[in-house]
């Protein structure tokens, strides 16, 4: 249904079942697929793409140009995977030619007042509370959770099945499977429950938490440990993630406890 107070460019591509309310904008070159729902008062912007059944809140803008002073109007794009919650006033710019894209996978919520900057991607299943914020050239993987005022500098990255407290503030990466907050953010444990709502055994979670313990708290310099974490904890799939995790990191990682002795 798209409703008649509804402004929609001729050329937009609208798939079937696609619930359009009130005063809603929809721009020239904006792909939405079966499904959706906008309500009233979104705006959709050029170079949009819209997944399968999302829902898109009242008063969210989608796609809008880079807050970017070297944007220069090239045609790039945002992009939303399927299933995809994106409640009130969530602005979402599009890309810059560095990477042509802002991506934002499947099954996805974000709260009210979210912003996510050009360039930046998100995973999938993931969790962004209310005024949560990327900077440019972010990138959040997989399942991860930022809570509520998280603010994230531009180029870094959020690992996968992470939970950053709320009120966070970041601007060193943070590697998969980790709950972080503080100011500065550092690491204060694993995130357990979420591994386990997710289907990680007991013993899977022991030893993503040891591999930390090595990284952490044993050892202060970061070379060291991750020699000691490929010579002295099994080899796992959760182990190669955070071992290429931090040996790719451009930033620089997150640092351990304050309050914990290292020796």
């Amino acid at each position: 249904m798209h409703h008649s107070l509804a402004v929609i460019h001729r050329n937009a591509q609208i798939g079937k079942d696609v619930t359009i309310g009130p005063f809603v904008v929809i721009e020239d070159d904006v792909v939405i697929e079966d499904g959706t729902w906008i309500g009233a008062h979104a705006v959709i912007m050029s170079g949009s793409r819209i997944g399968k059944n999302c829902k898109i809140f009242p008063g969210a803008v989608i796609g809008a140009v880079p807050q970017d002073l070297k944007f220069n109007g090239e045609c790039t794009l945002l992009e939303i995977g399927d299933n995809t919650t994106i409640r009130e006033y969530c602005t979402l710019n599009r890309g810059t030619d560095a990477l042509g894209r802002t991506s934002i996978g499947n099954n996805c919520l974000l709260m009210a007042y979210v912003h996510v900057a050009h360039d930046c991607t998100v995973g999938n299943h993931c969790i962004l509370a209310n005024n949560a914020t990327l900077a440019g050239h972010v990138e959040v993987e997989d399942n991860a959770i930022l809570g509520g005022m998280t603010a994230v500098h531009q180029f870094t990255r959020i690992g996968a099945h992470c939970m950053l407290g709320g009120g966070s503030l970041v601007n060193k990466d943070v590697p998969p499977f980790v709950r972080a907050a503080r100011y500065p953010v550092s690491y204060i444990g694993i995130n357990t429950v979420g591994l386990r709502r997710r289907g990680f055994s007991d013993a899977k979670i022991r030893h993503v938490r040891n591999i930390y313990h090595t990284l952490f708290v044993q050892h202060q310099n970061r070379t060291q440990a991750l020699k000691a974490i490929e010579t002295e904890i099994e080899d796992s799939k959760e182990r190669q993630m955070i071992c290429d995790f931090v040996k790719q990191s451009r930033n620089g990682v997150i640092k351990g406890p304050k309050t914990i002795s290292r020796k």
